[in-house]
């Protein structure tokens, strides 16, 4: 079956760093994008960025841009999350899906995995 398992959260103080990552199994990775979405306390799902299945293109939400970073490494089976000048408000628990690009937006496909904690406080 389809697995994905992100790691690399914690807690991290206002502008500091860190690295998430997501391992997939039990499909053709390569053939899909793959996104990165969060739930902070007591709010919905947010998309935060899709990268496509040949790692070339990716796009972000307005408020991450110019410091969080998406990329793919398939020979892994890994899809990465780069985080940069990390902001209180990007506290939350983070997941990565497999993506539909068939439209003008993202549109996830299948399960997710568990997540993985991030907090951001001093």
């Amino acid at each position: 079956e389809v697995q994905l398992v992100e790691s690399g959260g914690g807690l991290v103080q206002p502008g500091g760093s860190l690295r998430l990552s997501c391992a997939a199994s039990g499909f053709t990775f390569s053939s899909y994008a793959m996104s990165w979405v969060r739930q902070a306390p007591g709010k919905g799902l947010e998309w935060v960025s899709v990268i496509n299945s040949g790692g070339i293109r990716s796009s972000y939400t307005d408020s991450v841009k110019g410091r969080f970073t998406i990329s793919r490494d398939n020979a892994k089976n890994t899809v990465y999350l780069q985080m940069n000048s990390l902001k209180p408000e990007d506290t939350a628990k983070y997941y990565c899906s497999r993506t539909i690009l068939d439209g003008p937006s993202p549109r996830p496909l299948g399960s997710w995995g568990q997540g993985t904690q991030v907090t951001v406080s001093s």
